[in-house]
């Protein structure tokens, strides 16, 4: 949306339309190419960064996965241990990383990495790694209870090599991108399941309406009544805070 002068309301909009779609693996697919893989990329990267990766993937000729969690740093983004170490003009990586989206197919990865001792969130960097590169493995195609049509990857890195010019922005900062890619990543994520939660409870009143128990449709008991005017009442709430917050 960047590219023709859109904000980020309009990408919030495509996120909520994307809910009527019946499965959650495709919205999150797209979810993860326009909002959590790309957005730093977008912001802070390079123009032959964006020429060489960005471009691309707009496009739907790259897919993109990103590279956050690890078996030991899931929310605790902070205490991930993959290295990315300076040598030379290049960086090489160490480590592997959890649950990553799109893992299997993808062409890129947005990497978050230590590339130096220092404190916790000044010592990271994001980096654009193209995912034929040797060293790189992915391990597995994660079996999920749900988002079966989706691919999340388990994957290891030994001695992969990258040019130093695949650094998205300044090095030290990527935590700080990430927190801020996150951003969008979260509220797309509400705006994805706003739709579907609205299906599950328009399909659960009709289904108690026409349902029978003992002479009358289970929807005029009170207390299923009340239910669901509570969870139509959160489910207002939750749009509005969406909206504000976007």
């Amino acid at each position: 949306y960047g590219g023709m002068g859109l904000d980020f309301s309009y990408s919030i909009a495509v996120a909520e339309e994307l809910g009527n779609i019946r499965c959650g693996g495709i919205p999150m697919a797209i979810g993860v190419q326009a909002s959590m893989a790309t957005p730093a990329l977008a912001r802070f990267g390079s123009d032959e960064l964006k020429k060489q990766f960005l471009t691309p993937t707009i496009a739907g000729d790259f897919v993109a996965c990103l590279g956050i969690s690890e078996a030991g740093a899931g929310s605790d983004v902070a205490n991930i241990k993959t290295t990315a170490v300076r040598k030379g003009n290049e960086y090489v990586i160490n480590g592997g990383k959890m649950w990553t989206t799109s893992g299997c197919q993808a062409d890129w990865m947005c990497l978050l990495a230590n590339t130096s001792e220092g404190h916790p969130h000044r010592n990271k960097s994001l980096i654009c790694l193209p995912m034929k590169l040797p060293g790189i493995l992915v391990a597995k195609k994660i079996d999920k209870l749900g988002m079966r049509s989706s691919d999340t990857a388990q994957i290891f890195f030994e001695d992969v090599r990258v040019p130093s010019s695949n650094l998205i922005g300044e090095e030290g900062m990527g935590f700080t991108y990430q927190m801020l890619q996150f951003q969008e990543e979260r509220l797309w994520g509400v705006a994805n399941v706003l739709t579907a939660l609205e299906t599950l409870l328009a399909e659960t009143t009709e289904y108690t309406g026409r349902r029978e128990a003992f002479g009358r449709p289970v929807l005029h008991n009170q207390a299923v009544h009340f239910r669901l005017a509570e969870l139509a009442a959160e489910l207002e709430l939750l749009r509005s805070l969406l909206h504000r917050a976007v």
